[in-house]
């Protein structure tokens, strides 16, 4: 009888063990060096290290309502009530929103960036993949209104998981004017599935119920609580969708369905040849084009084309 307890305590173990193993991997991941992330992005050309330092810009901090702060970068463009607000993909920090911020500062925007929780240099214990980061989002909206009015257009655009967050957030925050989801996942529950069999040759069972149950013990979610397909549907704002057609990390039939469970004013928009996250690098005067007829046809922008 002692050796059938020692085997079922032993599988327990285990069991517990793989749940905290792998969700480790994504409420803890290894985030990017804030400074060396810039290094990245100019070393890269994603922008131009003079162009960026030569702008009027302020270092600022936003209270959440989870008692930590959200550290960002203010760029105001000359008393401007446009904002648009950018949020960054898994593991990285805000540099990697800055390539897109130049679309809309010269079209009178202006820009705010900021780390996620757990990311750069905000506060916050781990990373949710959304859940309380579409929360955050709805802090950084509260800062913009304070700081540049009641009367203000604000637009979000999120990459990767800042672009889940921002159609999480979406469903629970009405006072934007439109967002931009650049290579979303539609629910962290099917991303997890897809990535188990991608990187370890697993199947999702039961791996991903464990993990689903130990998740909602560290952070008092389930997977099926992250998850922007099951809330796109009530959206209202009008959103761009734009994902790579060769994106070997989201596949783009996760934007496809989103995109189709969406209600109203919606565009999307497949760069060809583009892996994750790499739209805007692969083809940036069409990623422009596209951004400026999406911002023409609800009514914020007279159509133009970029600049050379």
């Amino acid at each position: 009888m002692i050796y059938m307890w020692i085997i079922l305590l032993m599988i327990i173990g285990s069991l517990v063990y793989i749940g905290y193993y792998f969700t480790n991997i994504t409420l803890y991941p290894k985030t990017f060096n804030y400074d060396e992330s810039y290094e990245l992005e100019v070393a890269n050309g994603c922008f131009d290290d003079k162009y960026y330092k030569e702008l009027d810009k302020e270092e600022i901090y936003i209270d959440t309502n989870f008692n930590y702060k959200l550290h960002g970068i203010w760029i105001p463009h000359k008393n401007s009530k446009k904002t648009i607000i950018f949020a960054h993909g898994f593991n990285y920090t805000l540099y990697g929103s800055i390539k897109y911020m130049d679309m809309f500062y010269k079209k009178g925007f202006n820009v705010l960036v900021y780390d996620h929780r757990f990311h750069g240099h905000s506060g916050g214990e781990n990373c949710t993949m959304g859940y309380y980061e579409k929360y955050d989002l709805q802090s950084c909206v509260d800062w913009v209104i304070n700081k540049v009015g009641s009367d203000s257009i604000i637009g979000t655009h999120g990459e990767s998981m800042g672009a889940a967050t921002v159609l999480m957030h979406a469903a629970l925050d009405n006072r934007i004017n439109f967002a931009v989801a650049d290579c979303p996942f539609e629910s962290v529950k099917e991303q997890y599935t897809y990535r188990l069999k991608i990187e370890y040759k697993l199947p999702s069972f039961p791996i991903i119920n464990l993990t689903n149950l130990v998740t909602k013990m560290r952070i008092n979610a389930f997977y099926g609580d992250v998850s922007p397909i099951s809330t796109i549907g009530s959206v209202k704002t009008p959103i761009l969708f734009i994902h790579g057609d060769s994106d070997k990390y989201i596949p783009y039939s996760n934007t496809i369905n989103l995109f189709n469970a969406k209600k109203g004013t919606k565009k999307l928009y497949l760069a060809k040849g583009a892996d994750h996250a790499k739209s805007f690098i692969v083809d940036k005067l069409h990623y422009e084009e596209v951004v400026n007829e999406f911002l023409s046809e609800v009514g914020l922008l007279h159509l133009a084309s970029p600049c050379k």
